[in-house]
């Protein structure tokens, strides 16, 4: 039985890539909900042109869209509720059409978590900043420390069972999404793999690690969620 596939895109201003990531990806997908996150170009527009489900959030956050997308998803009928949820940025660094790559642990192995890992190979130079590529190596290093884990990257590409997702009861407003979920998928003992992903420049600046404040502000976050579960 084919399982129902629903992607949610957190969008900040991203009317110039938001079509390309749209379009890119694979026909399995029964719906793409994109969540506009007060944006202030065609966002919106562009992405209900592009034959998407059109959200709108006007508190500024990634884990406020994500939310958005999630509670949209709730209120389904049953028979449209998916069995899995791809997470997947709207700045068209990650390559949509390897979805099928991401979600294919879950559907021939019941893997319950997916991430897209953006690895040193295959990605494209200049495509992560410096802070990037340290933050991403110390939150793991820290998680490997203190739980054990055996992750190597924070990408935002992931794809999780629609069920467990739920269960995670996730609650991050900004920054510390990756890392909370991340961070309740070792707790709970759910089970999880990484899929290497290419990864290119984004279309358009960085709302996070564009910026000095929100590099610090996004390190901060994910550091305060590591030391808070390692304390638990």
């Amino acid at each position: 039985m084919k399982p129902i596939i629903k992607v949610i895109i957190p969008a900040y201003n991203e009317e110039d890539s938001i079509a390309k990531v749209i379009n890119d990806i694979p026909s399995n997908v029964d719906e793409i909900i994109v969540v506009s996150n007060n944006s202030t170009d065609n966002t919106y527009e562009n992405s209900a042109r592009a034959g998407a489900t059109v959200l709108k959030e006007s508190r500024k956050g990634y884990g406020y869209a994500c939310l958005q997308g999630m509670k949209y998803i709730s209120n389904l009928e049953k028979n449209e509720l998916p069995n899995i949820i791809v997470f997947l940025d709207g700045d068209y660094s990650d390559y949509p059409e390897q979805l099928t790559e991401l979600v294919s642990p879950i559907i021939k192995d019941n893997i319950d978590f997916v991430i897209g890992s953006r690895v040193h190979e295959l990605r494209e130079v200049g495509s992560m900043t410096p802070q990037q590529i340290f933050g991403n190596w110390l939150a793991t290093f820290l998680m490997k420390v203190f739980f054990g884990a055996s992750f190597t990257d924070l990408g935002p590409f992931r794809a999780i069972k629609y069920e467990k997702l739920l269960q995670l009861e996730m609650e991050d407003k900004t920054y510390g999404w990756t890392v909370e979920m991340q961070l309740k998928i070792i707790k709970k003992k759910f089970s999880y793999t990484e899929i290497p992903m290419k990864y290119r420049n984004r279309i358009g600046v960085s709302k996070v690690s564009g910026t000095i404040k929100g590099s610090i502000l996004a390190g901060v976050k994910i550091l305060g969620w590591i030391f808070k579960y390692s304390l638990k």
